[in-house]
């Protein structure tokens, strides 16, 4: 990344020294625009946020009543110090956006993660072209590729009706944000009772509080009676899996988990888990191609996942691509760094 450019890599993250703002600093600083509410990309401690309107109540979850939030729609421009900014959505979780800054014709666009797969839960990723395009790469090799997600869901689906014809409790564990209520919105919700970790429930709540459809649920830390978890859907962070004793309220119960890492075998056997089902949030190797291509860059900087892989591939086909080192990390490792954050101790949604 050219030091001269309109954006940087700095020990705080990526900086645009004409506006003087950060896009998802990972050090406090003094102004911050933020692409999505993950936590590895939304960290406490900077003076003012910048954020997508359309994901205004994960950010005050995650960072608090007293921070200083502003917010803007898809598509507004904002003069930042001559800069102009405005978010694109991102197709990756509720309130996702890339960032596209101008200055004087020169245009950069910062993806954060994103999807291309239709999602009923976010506004769907909008292709924007640029001069640099900084992209993840958090599943970028070709072994990637995702089934349609009415598949994924009629699975668990199945999985759930085996396990209650056996009279056990499905838990399954998946992202807390984005990815449950992705779950939620695609399940056949008359199956059964729909319970959820404090983590998922609040932010679940702020999803129907954005008009997205989700079923109705119950907070588990409020079931008095167990036997109500029979034959139930229970959905938790992965982290929950780890808390002492947690896993033993729901009685015989049968474990999965939702990840685009349950692809690999051997994955499920590593998580401990029932099932595995490969759902992601995140782009597949020809969904990464495709965006990459859209955005029709002179220069693809790729961060955090399989960036070394993907630089080599693109390169050998013509793109000038760089390589980003970031303190970005993607899906389910965010959820085991950055777990308590979300809750992974069982506590009441706000």
């Amino acid at each position: 990344m050219a030091k001269n450019g309109l954006i940087t890599l700095t020990s705080r993250g990526l900086y645009c020294g004409q506006g003087d703002f950060y896009i998802d600093p990972w050090k406090p600083v003094s102004r911050a625009v933020i692409t999505h509410a993950h936590a590895d990309h939304t960290y406490r401690g900077n003076q003012e946020y910048l954020v997508p309107a359309e994901g205004e109540r994960l950010f005050r979850i995650r960072l608090g009543d007293e921070a200083s939030i502003a917010t803007q729609g898809y598509g507004q421009t904002r003069l930042i110090n001559g800069v102009k900014v405005s978010f694109h959505p991102a197709g990756h979780v509720l309130g996702s956006a890339q960032v596209r800054v101008e200055y004087k014709g020169e245009v950069w666009v910062i993806s954060g993660d994103y999807k291309l797969m239709p999602d009923a839960t976010c506004a769907p990723f909008e292709a924007v072209k640029c001069h640099h395009f900084v992209t993840e790469a958090t599943f970028g090799l070709p072994i990637y590729r995702w089934q349609p997600t009415e598949f994924i869901f009629e699975d668990i689906n199945s999985w759930w009706r085996r396990n209650q014809e056996k009279e056990k409790a499905s838990v399954l564990f998946a992202y807390s944000l984005g990815k449950s209520q992705r779950i939620m919105n695609g399940i056949e919700r008359l199956i059964g009772k729909i319970f959820t970790h404090g983590a998922v429930e609040r932010l679940t709540q702020a999803y129907r509080e954005h008009g997205v459809d989700v079923p109705d649920t119950t907070y588990v830390g409020s079931v008095e009676n167990r036997k109500e978890f029979i034959g139930s859907l229970v959905i938790a962070p992965p982290s929950a899996q780890q808390a002492v004793g947690w896993l033993r309220r729901f009685g015989k119960h049968s474990t999965g988990f939702a990840s685009g890492w349950m692809m690999v075998r051997g994955a499920r056997r590593q998580r401990a888990v029932d099932r595995g089902f490969v759902l992601s949030d995140h782009a597949d190797w020809p969904e990464l191609l495709k965006a990459i291509a859209s955005a029709e860059a002179e220069t693809v900087y790729v961060t955090h996942g399989f960036s070394e892989e993907v630089v080599r591939f693109l390169n050998e086909n013509g793109q000038n691509a760089i390589p980003l080192k970031t303190q970005f990390v993607g899906d389910a490792v965010a959820e085991e760094i950055f777990g308590s954050e979300e809750g992974s101790a069982e506590a009441p949604p706000a």
